[in-house]
């Protein structure tokens, strides 16, 4: 073989790579899970599994967390609301659940839920990435 076709050879090889790693990278980053532990996140679920169902329909005191990423707020018809959440008007993405998670009294004031939050962040991520798992 030539210097010549060998240096051809690297490139395809080099280019076929990193069309691989690219297209991975590219199926992977448009997933709706967030970036924490699924499993431990279901462990966490328990403190919410008080007063919310992972089931869906199943309404607690709070409604069934099912389905909960990607939806709108105060969207379930047969859930009675606080006026504020039904005012809040945002979609449960991973970082609007983030942020509702850390504080939720100060992010929705006047909501009806009276859990004080999850402080750590990787309980945040982890339980949000359960939640990301009920579909």
């Amino acid at each position: 073989m030539t210097a010549k076709g060998a240096a051809m050879r690297w490139m395809g090889f080099t280019a076929a790579a990193a069309a691989f790693f690219v297209l991975g990278a590219v199926a992977t980053s448009g997933t709706a899970r967030a970036d924490g532990d699924a499993t431990a996140g279901q462990v966490i679920f328990k403190k919410c599994a008080l007063c919310h169902s992972p089931d869906t329909g199943v309404n607690k005191i709070g409604p069934s967390l099912h389905g909960i990423v990607g939806r709108h707020s105060a969207s379930i018809a047969n859930f009675n609301y606080s006026p504020a959440m039904k005012a809040f008007d945002k979609t449960w993405d991973a970082a609007q659940l983030d942020t509702y998670l850390t504080d939720p009294k100060s992010v929705v004031p006047g909501t009806k839920m009276i859990f004080p939050g999850l402080k750590e962040e990787k309980d945040r991520q982890d339980v949000i990435a359960y939640l990301s798992t009920l579909k």
